[in-house]
């Protein structure tokens, strides 16, 4: 881009970016690569496998999957098949803890502005039910959950810490427990969080501050759902991947129909946007490919 970037200067003369030079992030997952792609809402085995399918296709590397409608949607024998289906692909199945306020019998989270506790615990009983779901998920495999209450982060981080969970469990924090910025995104871990899921909407210098502040890989949408904004902002990707490694790419898709809780009346519709967000995973590789090479080794 950098061709564009000095014409707009000297032909134009406007600038070329917004405010002043980003640092490049140092980090770097274990296996030595700036990002990883996740592809978020994959609500049950067949639409894993849909994935997987649609990954050999567009040539997508896909190294995480998570899923939204929690632990406590899923039989027994679907939760271990998405176990089998992760190991056999090295692919990290996160999911969702089960019963939560949007789930719950609360009148607030249905109020226009009452839904930022959709991701809470709501009382003592609920955040046991919480702990069970995760406990049950650990018991049949499952390595990732994916957390939106504050308080079942430090609990969960606590029962890993005295063994009481696998000391290897992935705590991912969810896009509704925002860290929008530094500060926050330290709390989330210091509290335990393994990975942290930052707003769809954060501009570049903002995601560079919170890297700044943590060490823990940042999930970050390039394509939001209409739910949280919509945002699509494949440009962004070659910048986001050099000022916010280790990073997770995520692509869902937006003008969408809301999935959440999913099952078998939705069982096309979740299939289909399953790979269709592989498809946007193809589209954005090929653009950070294309503009930033080397950022994509």
């Amino acid at each position: 881009m950098q061709a564009t970037r000095e014409w707009l200067t000297t032909s134009l003369g406007l600038p070329a970016a917004d405010g002043g030079a980003l640092p490049e992030a140092e980090g770097r997952f274990a296996d030595g690569a700036r990002y990883h792609i996740e592809i978020p809402s994959v609500e049950g085995p067949d639409a894993f496998q849909a994935v997987l399918d649609a990954a050999a296709s567009y040539d997508v590397p896909v190294h995480r999957i998570s899923q939204g409608s929690g632990i406590m949607l899923q039989t027994d024998a679907e939760i271990e098949r998405m176990v089998k289906l992760g190991a056999e692909h090295d692919i990290e199945v996160c999911l969702f803890v089960g019963p939560r306020a949007a789930w719950d019998i609360g009148a607030q989270v249905r109020a226009d502005t009452g839904r930022v506790v959709a991701g809470s615990l709501r009382g003592a009983r609920q955040l046991v039910y919480g702990v069970e779901d995760v406990i049950r998920g650990c018991d049949l495999g499952l390595r990732s959950v994916l957390v939106a209450d504050l308080g079942q982060l430090w609990v969960l981080a606590r029962m890993r810490a005295d063994g009481q969970l696998p000391a290897e469990l992935v705590l991912k924090t969810s896009v509704s427990l925002p860290a929008a910025n530094p500060a926050t995104a330290r709390v989330l871990e210091d509290l335990g969080a393994t990975t942290i899921n930052l707003p769809v909407d954060l501009t570049l210098e903002q995601i560079a501050s919170i890297r700044d502040a943590v060490s823990a890989p940042l999930d970050i949408y390039i394509e939001g759902a209409d739910d949280f904004g919509g945002p699509v902002r494949h440009y962004d990707i070659p910048e986001i991947v050099r000022i916010a490694a280790p990073v997770h790419l995520k692509f869902t898709v937006r003008n969408a129909p809301g999935i959440y809780p999913s099952g078998g009346h939705l069982h096309q519709v979740v299939v289909a946007t399953a790979e269709e967000r592989v498809r946007r995973a193809a589209i954005g590789l090929g653009l950070l490919k294309r503009h930033a090479p080397h950022l994509a080794e």
